[in-house]
């Protein structure tokens, strides 16, 4: 968020109101990158929560050149072991559930392509989520890479080739979902909102919304922008009535770091998905799509 202002008024197309249920949580992190909590009592959270479905989708170690100072420690040491404790919860869920699934949250790389196949082809991950955190090697969520400096006419163009490159990554056939698709609001709500109100964000976007649907990634319908202080989830009203148009599958994601988060406001995220037609969400089991009705 950013700290010291006060919360915006939803948007206006951001509806709210509903009790639908959610019985699948995709995407949620662990102490091995800057998560508070292990895997275990993150699953204990979700049992909790009522959940009938549980992904752990651990950050991808980065490459060399590529740094995120968030992580608490060593993540390409620690994930094997992340990996590891994953795959014993998932064997010795019990009967009563959630049935635990192994993800990934892979940082899309485009100059790190075979990178990225290697680690995405290193443990049996039920899904894997792609997430555009960088763009031409900008942070996207830095607050120093949307400063003052930074020109209205670069915001708008950054905004368009973050659409362009998931389309890319789409079409890539290494990740079964993109994560938090409008991420990139985050440092720039505004600006970000104007852009769709426009015309030029037409084209962008319906070329990201189109290879979701050819390829069949499903879009992730996340709680965590409910968390910030603009209180939209991601995507934003005008992406979620184009997704549905355009045919793209859906799944939800807390986006949890700490066992409080997880699961949490998703009667409110059904209510808003609902809103805007949709009435399944899929999750993956060993890469395979599954319909859940919520």
């Amino acid at each position: 968020g950013r700290p010291g202002r006060a919360p915006r008024a939803r948007h206006p197309g951001c509806r709210l109101r509903g009790t639908a249920m959610i019985r699948a949580d995709l995407h949620n992190h662990t102490l091995a990158s800057h998560g508070t909590a292990s895997a275990g009592d993150m699953v204990a959270a979700a049992r909790a929560a009522g959940l009938a479905w549980f992904g752990l989708s651990e950050h991808s170690p980065l490459p060399e050149g590529f740094h995120c100072a968030l992580y608490k420690g060593d993540l390409a040491r620690d994930f094997p072991r992340y990996a590891a404790d994953v795959l014993r919860l998932r064997e010795t869920a019990p009967p009563e559930g959630p049935r635990v699934l192994l993800g990934l949250e892979l940082d899309w790389l485009p100059s790190r392509q075979a990178y990225m196949r290697e680690l995405v082809a290193a443990w049996p991950f039920d899904y894997v989520l792609g997430s555009l955190h960088y763009l031409d090697g900008m942070s996207v969520g830095a607050p120093a890479s949307w400063s003052a400096r930074v020109s209205n006419a670069e915001r708008r163009a950054r905004f368009a080739a973050y659409f362009y490159e998931m389309a890319s990554m789409a079409r890539s056939g290494l990740v079964q979902v993109a994560a938090h698709p409008d991420f990139i609001k985050l440092r720039a709500w505004d600006e970000f909102h104007a852009w769709l109100e426009s015309p030029e964000s037409r084209a962008p976007l319906m070329a990201a919304l189109e290879a979701l649907a050819a390829s069949g990634t499903a879009m992730e319908v996340s709680a965590a922008g409910l968390r910030q202080d603009f209180a939209e989830p991601y995507p934003a009203p005008p992406v979620m009535r184009l997704a549905r148009e355009a045919g793209v599958d859906i799944c939800f994601g807390s986006d949890a770091h700490a066992p409080e988060d997880v699961g949490r406001q998703f009667a409110r995220l059904g209510g808003y998905a609902r809103s805007f037609g949709f009435t399944d969400s899929v999750i993956f089991i060993n890469r395979e799509r599954r319909r859940l009705a919520f």
